[in-house]
């Protein structure tokens, strides 16, 4: 009988390994010669061998080098960029185990963050188009290349792209004309940035520091509501799910006074408004406040005050009952300061719309901690093909 343990092993070397599921980050995790392992592009039930690239502690952080087998959900990609940009890191798997993954992301996060155990159902909104879905894209320009796409996995070099499939068509044809138009000895920066947004009726806007774009209004119909934006601000990127994704965060709610955080051209503000007497919309970035009082005035909805400044100052400031309060931060999430200061004004109910799992556990805890009991989770899949997932947590307090 052997009893030796397996050599640990170093960057560089081969070893096998079994994925048990995808964790945060969309890695496949698993274990070897001591090791924690984390994959990239691996799907629960592939048995790898893989190529270990960096050891942190116990944690290897590795590439599949061969499939030994494959997990029955495992598919061929249809992009061929797939492992070579770094956007789309779940296309190789099926559909219904992206959503599965997801709805574990958000479980694993609330665990090992949160602490909590959370045995309700979270049910998680499928997108009805896995691709061709995408309203909103951002683009990398190489003068070197000469061309422009997304950034490869993993680095800020340039992949050039010639047809991007999570992209609405409108937007996809545009990166193509884009790159025929663009004149590259009038282009002097090394690198450069466009930024992309579709509206109704295939309307395109774009907005770049380094070329030389007009960057046009365009309004989106959605969730009975129009939106007038333009590229240079943001606004959510999938078409599919915007009126699932504002009924979820402000459905079953009214009363005098709501509060919308992060409020950008007013997406939340505007239902809101219909909802409740008094809504202050509370956002520091100029264009996106420009847009919100041109929405709140088209609508007719007088009862819409706008405060343009950060939600920081604003909550460090802000005394006063309120009824109905939600939070839609940036990825990075919020200072905890910020978020101890809102629940400082003890909103009677909070809708927290999240798109990083982890932050959304952290500051739950918060919330749990301070008396708020947890209504609901709801998962939203506004990003297909990747393992972004974005979460709406509804909570009260008794």
């Amino acid at each position: 009988m052997n009893d030796q343990q397996p050599a640990a092993a170093k960057a560089g070397d081969l070893i096998e390994v079994e994925i048990e599921k995808i964790i945060p980050g969309g890695f496949g995790l698993g274990f070897a010669n001591g090791l924690t392992v984390f994959v990239s592009l691996a799907v629960a039930g592939d048995r790898l061998r893989v190529e270990v690239r960096e050891i942190k502690g116990k944690i290897a952080f590795a590439e599949i080098h061969s499939i030994i087998s494959a997990a029955a959900e495992r598919i061929d990609p249809p992009c061929v960029y797939v492992g070579i940009c770094g956007g789309c890191d779940f296309q190789q798997m099926t559909y219904e185990a992206q959503l599965a993954a997801k709805v574990g992301i958000i479980r694993d996060s609330l665990h090992r963050i949160t602490k909590l155990d959370y045995e309700r159902e979270i049910d998680i909104i499928a997108s009805p188009a896995p691709f061709e879905y995408r309203l909103r894209a951002q683009w990398h320009l190489s003068r070197e290349r000469q061309n422009l796409g997304y950034y490869r996995r993993n680095s800020r070099e340039l992949v050039a792209i010639e047809h991007c499939p999570i992209l609405v068509p409108e937007l996809d044809s545009t990166l193509q004309k884009l790159r025929e138009d663009i004149d590259w000895n009038k282009f002097k920066p090394e690198k450069g940035i466009v930024d992309a947004a579709s509206g109704d009726n295939g309307s395109v806007s774009l907005h770049s520091r380094e070329l030389d774009l007009e960057t046009k209004d365009i309004t989106l119909t959605a969730a009975g509501e129009t939106y007038t934006f333009s590229a240079a601000t943001f606004f959510q990127g999938n078409r599919y799910l915007i009126e699932k994704l504002v009924e979820t965060a402000v459905s079953g709610s009214e009363g005098r006074k709501a509060l919308d955080l992060y409020s950008g051209v007013g997406l939340f503000t505007l239902p809101l408004a219909r909802r409740f007497s008094n809504v202050t919309a509370v956002e520091d970035y100029a264009p996106s406040v420009a847009y919100a009082k041109i929405n709140a005035e088209k609508a007719g909805l007088p009862n819409i005050k706008l405060s343009m400044q950060p939600v920081g100052r604003f909550l460090a400031e802000y005394s006063g009952k309120v009824d109905f309060a939600l939070l839609d931060p940036p990825r990075a999430g919020t200072e905890k300061k910020t978020i101890l200061d809102f629940i400082r004004i003890a909103p009677r109910e909070v809708s927290y719309v999240s798109c990083e799992p982890s932050i959304l556990a952290r500051d739950l805890r918060r919330f749990l901690d301070a008396g708020y009991v947890i209504d609901s989770i709801t998962a939203f899949d506004l990003f297909p093909q990747t393992h972004h997932v974005e979460a709406i947590a509804r909570l009260h307090l008794p």
